[in-house]
């Protein structure tokens, strides 16, 4: 199997796993302009506590389901409690989000120790597929599938639903919406909560391939960041597009130009903000 290809499979996988990530920072960021700098926390957080729950004889999916859960909960409680409060102070809910990060590095350090942990590969997802003559390995696969399918999923539920409609009236004009009777806190809140659940359930089927271990949340927040200033914030589509682009940028670079790799990274970001800056699929700000 040439080298060639067994980048490009990683990179399809590594680009599904981040657009989990980043669709949540993109929601999160675009519709309630709240730059969550906490949001690698909740995919190392997400990936601990399913290493727990597995280890209390939970299945891997169960496990990936109530750790996410666990963030999501965890995320409606920071939106609510501290993140409301600095409603359009944008420095001031950088430097919280940064401190709850590093706080939330801090206690997994403290309950999970500095060793890394690996997630077993659910049993079912093991081994290889074959593709017209070529091997796929399974769980790399499932991953780009499951991504594909929380992207239309997440597509349905903003476009095709009237919460997706009650969610956008609040972030076009929130007072029109309250006059409606539309309740745009609570919106917000669930926005929040499910880009949380979106950060945790990657973190765990994340973890067979990257493992758990301190600084995992530092490795991919700035890939996130990327990949959502590519596609363009509150773009879904945007997200999908962008984070195979930054996976194979990422995997390719690392292998072929490990002296250039942030370089090769980083470079078509800066050359995004300079010639549009709202991205590749950003509305342009009004």
């Amino acid at each position: 199997m040439s080298l060639w290809f067994v980048l490009a499979v990683n990179s399809i996988t590594f680009g599904g796993l981040l657009f989990l990530l980043s669709a949540g920072f993109s929601l999160i960021f675009g519709l309630m302009r709240i730059p969550n700098l906490t949001h690698g926390s909740f995919f190392m957080l997400g990936a601990y506590f399913a290493t727990s729950l597995i280890a209390r004889g939970l299945d891997f999916w169960t496990a990936a389901l109530v750790a996410g859960l666990g963030v999501a909960l965890l995320g409606g409680i920071v939106e609510r409690l501290i993140l409301r409060r600095l409603a359009g102070a944008e420095l001031a809910q950088v430097l919280v989000t940064l401190g709850l990060s590093f706080m939330v590095a801090d206690v997994c350090l403290m309950v999970w120790t500095g060793d890394p942990i690996r997630i077993a590969t659910p049993g079912a997802l093991t081994g290889a597929t074959s593709i017209f003559g070529l091997g796929f390995p399974t769980y790399r696969l499932a991953i780009s599938v499951i991504a594909v399918a929380f992207a239309i999923g997440l597509w349905a539920l903003l476009e095709r639903t009237r919460l997706g409609a009650m969610i956008r009236a609040g972030v076009d004009d929130p007072a029109m919406a309250r006059v409606v009777g539309i309740r745009v806190s609570r919106l917000f809140t669930i926005v929040f909560c499910l880009g949380a659940w979106l950060a945790g359930f990657a973190g765990v089927i994340g973890g067979p391939i990257l493992s758990v271990y301190p600084g995992l949340d530092g490795e991919m927040l700035p890939l996130a960041l990327v990949v959502v200033i590519l596609g363009g914030s509150g773009s879904l589509l945007g997200s999908l597009v962008g984070s195979f682009v930054v996976g194979f940028l990422y995997n390719f670079g690392q292998a072929m130009l490990p002296e250039l790799a942030y370089v090769v990274l980083f470079l078509p970001m800066l050359l995004v903000l300079v010639v549009r800056p709202q991205g590749l699929f950003g509305r342009q700000a009004v």
